[in-house]
């Protein structure tokens, strides 16, 4: 009957997807080839980049990692590896300068939280308020990041010199009192933390700018309706509004800076007047090369009890943090 569609012939339009010429498998049932091996080709690619970030992680952060807890448990001599128990352990806490080595520890992580925490965040809301030559000085903070660490500590030292240095010589002509700077027990530390502040801050105050960039312009100016000073704003809108980079930026400065060792190495030797500026890591850095050698296993023990703090100080951060949002 004209107008009727027999039942016997097939719409090519309503196949089922996936059958027949038009659908996604070929005459003889199977998938198409085609799309099936670019996804396999797709995903290939994809674990393999996977594959390769996960060796890599695991070669050179697990593995150190675990090697270090196993040597923490042995002792090396002349090649030989034996294991002793938790004697490297019953050693270092022992050691008087173990517990001398955290003492400077923890004060050279408040004191760089005191200078290199805060003074980063006022020096972006700074660079935040100004109109002109931004980029510019942007590129003035992080100079110090781009400068080699060995360079910038070593310019340091020239400044801190009590005879010839640039820091002497401005105090000279103020005519205030002169300092021995690195050479005194007293102001080593302080001396140590300035020089590392001034490195590191340049990173801290562009991630800062960035975070005070994204808080919305409506808040500051119903501030400015309410008739709130600078003070009233960064306490009320800024501080508030950045204070999931400010909390996790405070989380990673704890941790770097307990892990000091570059600064109070090149500028003091390490252990500075009367040991003063020696650090944990620094005493790590003996146990493994200065006290005679074949100390690994002490060396590890120690890096194991700085894990075992930093990663409980990390959790209780976390639960802390977790507890007032």
């Amino acid at each position: 009957m004209a107008g009727t569609i027999s039942p016997y012939k097939t719409n090519r339009r309503s196949a089922p997807a996936g059958r027949g010429p038009g659908g996604g498998r070929d005459s003889s049932g199977g998938r198409d080839r085609t799309g099936f091996g670019q996804k396999v080709r797709r995903n290939i690619t994809a674990h393999g980049f996977l594959f390769g970030a996960l060796l890599c992680f695991g070669f050179f952060t697990w593995y150190p990692m675990v090697r270090e807890v196993i040597m923490s448990f042995q002792k090396t001599k002349r090649g030989k590896t034996t294991w002793v128990g938790l004697d490297n352990l019953d050693r270092i806490f022992h050691d008087p300068d173990f517990w001398h080595a955290w003492r400077n520890t923890f004060l050279f992580t408040a004191l760089a939280l005191v200078l290199g925490f805060a003074l980063p965040f006022f020096v972006a809301v700074l660079l935040n308020e100004l109109r002109h030559a931004k980029a510019y000085l942007r590129i003035l903070v992080y100079i110090p990041v781009m400068m080699p660490p060995v360079a910038a500590v070593l310019l340091f030292k020239y400044f801190y010199n009590p005879d010839y240095g640039l820091f002497n010589d401005i105090l000279k002509t103020l005519h205030l009192p002169t300092s021995a700077w690195l050479n005194s027990p007293d102001t080593a530390m302080v001396s140590v933390v300035i020089a590392a502040t001034w490195m590191n801050m340049g990173g801290a105050t562009l991630i800062y700018l960035a975070a005070l960039q994204g808080i919305p312009g409506e808040l500051y100016e119903a501030a400015d309706l309410d008739g709130a000073g600078l003070l009233r704003k960064i306490w009320h809108v800024t501080i508030p509004q950045t204070r999931l980079i400010l909390s996790l930026l405070l989380l990673l400065q704890i941790v770097a800076t307990m892990q000091v060792f570059v600064e109070p190495f090149l500028l003091t030797g390490g252990n500075g007047p009367q040991n003063s500026t020696m650090t944990v890591v620094y005493l790590v850095y003996e146990y493994a090369f200065d006290l005679g050698g074949n100390n690994y296993g002490v060396a590890s023990a120690l890096g194991l009890v700085m894990l075992v703090v930093l990663a409980g100080f990390s959790a209780l951060y976390a639960r802390l943090s977790r507890d007032n949002d």
